[in-house]
Formats: C-alpha cells, structure tokens, sequence
C-alpha cells in the first residue's frame, strides 16, 4: 500500500490582476483568490529539520502572486496551469491542487463565486 502524501496548503491568496475575456477585465483588473495544496513527503525535512527539503511557503506565495499578476490571459484555466507550474518546481512536490477563484466575475446573476480548479502531478508534467 503506498503511503498517503503530506501536504502544505496556501489558502485565500488575493491577487489583483488583468485577465478575463472581455476588455474592461484587462484594463480595470480585479481579485482573484488562489488556493494551492502541494502533495510531498515531509520525512525528509522533518527528519533533517531543513527547509531545503521541502517548500519554502513564503516563496510560494511570492512565486505564485508573480505568475498570477503577470501577462494576462483570457481563461482562468490558464491561469491554474501556469500556478501549478510554479509549484511543481519544487523537487519536493509531487502533486498539486490549484484552485483559481474569480469572486468578481462578470456575470448577470447573484453568485458566489467561479472556481476552477485542477490537479497535476510531477510524472503528467513531464
């Protein structure tokens, strides 16, 4: 049976940015919200007690806030993708959730909000 992968969770990430499909989403910008869950075994760093070996979260957010305030893009899918790929470059990650919420989205109904979200892993990566 192999053994359940432990987890570091960056919840509630807000980021002002520039994508969406329509030209007042480019220009006007808006929050989005990034939740990322990165799947490794923390044994090793725990054993050692050594940040090296596994993901520094402050530069996660750091990375992910980068990815996500530049060079904007029409789908919010994109957007995911481009956040797991930040993530899976920790060697220490094997697995990532992403989940890109959009609270201000432009739709003509009362919502909560728009969520997508994706899984990708180290071996689909490569």
């Amino acid at each position: 049976m192999d053994t359940p992968l432990d987890t570091i969770s960056l919840m509630g990430l807000r980021v002002h940015a520039h994508h969406g499909v329509f030209d007042f989403e480019r220009e006007n910008g808006q929050t989005f919200v990034i939740d990322v869950v990165v799947h490794l075994d923390a044994r090793p760093a725990a054993d050692a007690d050594d940040l090296a070996s596994t993901v520094h979260y402050g530069e996660l957010a750091e990375r992910v806030v980068a990815a996500v305030e530049n060079d904007p893009v029409d789908l919010i899918e994109t957007v995911a993708e481009r956040v797991a790929g930040v993530a899976l470059t920790w060697q220490a990650v094997l697995r990532v959730d992403v989940a890109v919420h959009k609270p201000d989205a432009p739709i003509d109904a009362v919502f909560d909000d728009v969520v997508v979200r994706i899984s990708r892993s180290r071996e689909a990566a490569a």
